[in-house]
């Protein structure tokens, strides 16, 4: 029984530093991960995609929903039909003018693979990739 514990303790911290590691990404784009933005998040007037990255620096909004892992992976934005952008997801699809994913990947250090470990940063290089939501 102690040794359950033990792993289940041990995978509750691996995600904790896995969530940790992937807030230190977010709030530092392009230093702490590699940030790379799809060419239709690209095709949008530059006032809206650096409100769009202020609002994945900032990101808050996990739920058992968006993050079902704990790992702080995966996020949404909202342009809502007056132009403003935000977190909170609209009441209905008329409220909302467009949508934008954003999501972090682990590969190992040479960018060829899969990290075997997300919570070391030793071996893994995290990407961080913004894109609309109808090119995922």
């Amino acid at each position: 029984m102690s040794n359950v514990i033990e792993n289940r303790a041990g995978a509750r911290e691996q995600t904790a530093r896995i969530a940790r590691l992937n807030d230190l990404a977010r709030r530092a784009m392009g230093i702490a991960c590699t940030a790379v933005a799809t060419v239709g998040f690209r095709s949008l007037p530059e006032d809206d995609q650096s409100q769009v990255r202020e609002l994945i620096e900032t990101y808050d909004a996990f739920t058992e929903d968006n993050d079902p892992h704990g790992e702080r992976d995966f996020g949404t934005i909202y342009q809502l039909g007056d132009g403003s952008w935000t977190t909170e997801r609209p009441r209905s699809q008329d409220e909302e003018r467009e949508r934008v994913f954003w999501k972090l990947d682990y590969y190992d250090r040479d960018m060829q693979f899969a990290s075997e470990d997300a919570a070391n940063p030793a071996i893994t290089r995290r990407v961080l990739t913004i894109m609309l939501s109808d090119e995922y």
